[in-house]
């Protein structure tokens, strides 16, 4: 009966043992059976939805650089710009231009600029280096923009365009009108030029010269810093031509216009002293040679190079293309005479 006993009790614990190795092996397969049903759900979502993002911010990224184009060229930052601003710019152009051309092209750049760069407020501040048109490069269109920027009130033009008339277009009463306008408003160069007409009788006969007028107009330029006129006052005053003489005011004077070309030069130059120009040594037998420097120091037998010419009178060295010009202009009004009569 022991043994029996025995026996029943090992195979209990064998078969508990048994049952526990085969319910362990179950739990195991059937944990692999969950593990296997659950992968390919929680995984495949994951990357199907990563696909799917990459996939829109590819589709995104496309449809964004297919609208970029677009808009960059639907939009110009140009457009943008009031026009108070550019204006601004183009009359800080038109001011401190060195030749026109820096002006004109600004003109064929594009439709708005053409039209914010004729604005009278433009037009007015233009230097006159940006109105130094030459004689070979002379036009009807040159005629008009002088004409444009005589209109909008810039002094410069009116001189400028009043000497061309005067001298080169033969045209006397319009050239000096429009210098007499420009010396209305104080612009040196126009009253010594008016001067030298007076004194001269240029455009009329011996007895139209007015030797008081040319006086006046030379003290009122001279006043103004004109060195030129300077100079001619004070050999006016010396030789009592148009005024009561005085030697000593007009020596006087001579010596103030020495003094003020000497220091136009020298600042000209970025020189301290005229002990650092070679060109200024005093020579007591000298004579001033035209074409050598400028003569105003030639009194004192010395003398410096040349200052810089103001357009228009650079205008009138350079105006003998000038006359095919204008006899050319001058047929053309006799055929248009002519085709009107017919």
């Amino acid at each position: 009966m022991e043994k029996k006993m025995k026996k029943r009790r090992r195979d209990c614990v064998t078969g508990s043992s048994n049952n526990r190795e085969n319910r362990e092996n179950r739990d195991q397969y059937s944990c692999c059976k969950k593990i296997r049903f659950r992968t390919p759900i929680e995984v495949s979502p994951v990357v199907v939805s990563t696909n799917n993002n990459s996939s829109n911010n590819n589709n995104n990224n496309n449809y964004s650089n297919q609208k970029r184009p677009k808009s960059s060229q639907s939009f110009d930052f140009f457009d943008g710009l009031p026009d108070d601003v550019v204006v601004s710019i183009l009359c800080k152009l038109s001011s401190t231009a060195r030749c026109p051309s820096d002006f004109i092209n600004v003109l064929v750049t594009c439709k708005r600029l053409n039209g914010l760069a004729l604005y009278p407020l433009v037009l007015s501040k233009a230097s006159p280096k940006a109105l130094a048109v030459r004689p070979k490069s002379w036009s009807e269109s040159a005629h008009r923009f002088l004409k444009l920027c005589v209109d909008a009130g810039n002094i410069e033009a009116s001189y400028t365009l009043g000497m061309i008339r005067f001298y080169c277009l033969q045209s006397r009463e319009s050239g000096a009108s429009l210098m007499a306008k420009a010396a209305m408003n104080s612009h040196a160069a126009a009253l010594y030029s008016l001067a030298v007409i007076q004194f001269n009788g240029s455009g009329g006969t011996k007895t139209d010269k007015d030797l008081r007028a040319g006086v006046a107009l030379c003290a009122r330029a001279a006043f103004l810093g004109h060195i030129d006129a300077l100079r001619e006052l004070g050999h006016c005053l010396q030789d009592g031509y148009g005024v009561r003489q005085s030697v000593a005011d007009g020596r006087r004077f001579l010596v103030q216009a020495n003094a003020r070309e000497l220091a136009g030069v020298l600042s000209a130059a970025g020189l301290p002293s005229a002990a650092a120009c070679p060109w200024m040594t005093w020579h007591p037998n000298h004579r001033h040679v035209a074409g050598a420097g400028c003569p105003l120091l030639s009194d004192f037998g010395c003398n410096v190079p040349a200052a810089e010419a103001h357009p228009a009178s650079r205008f009138l060295v350079e105006c003998a293309p000038m006359e095919q010009w204008i006899e050319e202009e001058e047929d053309e009004d006799e055929e248009g005479e002519g085709d009107g009569g017919g």
